[in-house]
């Protein structure tokens, strides 16, 4: 097996915890200021409000759907599902930590439902392609939700068979997107923060099945 394939099969592998790199300690120094919804995107955040994290390929797409949603309070992106404590971006692109790049989003309940996130996840990407989102492949880009709350995970399981039906209906195979309580999430540098407001002409690779999610 040639060099190539050796580096990429060790992408396309959640390594174990102890396969994965150390890491450190220090968190990573982000700005905290969110750039289009002036809120904070660190905790604590305000009483009442909700968080779930979603996987959903490259993560500056991704927050860009949830932060032009009415009722999100604020966004971040960052790295999770993994082991590596405190992760650089260059260490979660060797496929090396077990982290996903996902995107932080608190919302208010009272003004936007689970139901309207979770349907905006659905169908802005392709959670069938396993390791990888269109052309960027690799651990990273695998499809995740990580809950909060208990309550929240009814919701998750519902649209998930809601939407796994409609997949079948178009020709679509099974759902693979990785389903998390709690999972440990570690901010990504701020350069990364709302990448796409800082660079509207960025790379966002985001793209969905074209299929509804009921």
């Amino acid at each position: 097996m040639d060099l190539f394939n050796v580096r990429l099969g060790k992408k396309l592998k959640v390594p174990t915890p102890q396969e994965a790199l150390p890491g450190r300690e220090q968190a990573m120094n982000v700005s905290g200021v969110h750039d289009v919804l002036k809120n904070s995107y660190l905790p604590p955040f305000p009483d009442g409000l909700k968080v779930i994290y979603l996987g959903m390929g490259c993560f500056w797409g991704a927050e860009r759907k949830f932060w032009n949603l009415k009722g999100v309070h604020t966004t971040a992106v960052g790295y999770g599902g993994g082991s590596t404590k405190n992760p650089l971006y260059d260490e979660v692109c060797t496929g090396q930590t077990g982290h996903t790049e996902l995107v932080l989003v608190v919302y208010d309940s009272q003004i936007i439902s689970l139901k309207k996130i979770l349907k905006t996840f659905w169908e802005s990407h392709d959670p069938t392609q396993g390791m990888r989102q269109g052309n960027d492949v690799g651990t990273q880009y695998r499809s995740f939700i990580g809950y909060t709350e208990h309550s929240q995970l009814g919701f998750i399981e519902d649209s998930k068979e809601a939407y796994q039906a409609q997949l079948n209906s178009s020709g679509y195979g099974e759902i693979t997107t990785e389903v998390s309580d709690n999972p440990d999430f570690y901010y990504a540098e701020t350069y990364h923060q709302q990448y796409l407001n800082k660079n509207p002409n960025g790379y966002c690779g985001l793209g969905g099945t074209g299929v509804t999610c009921p």
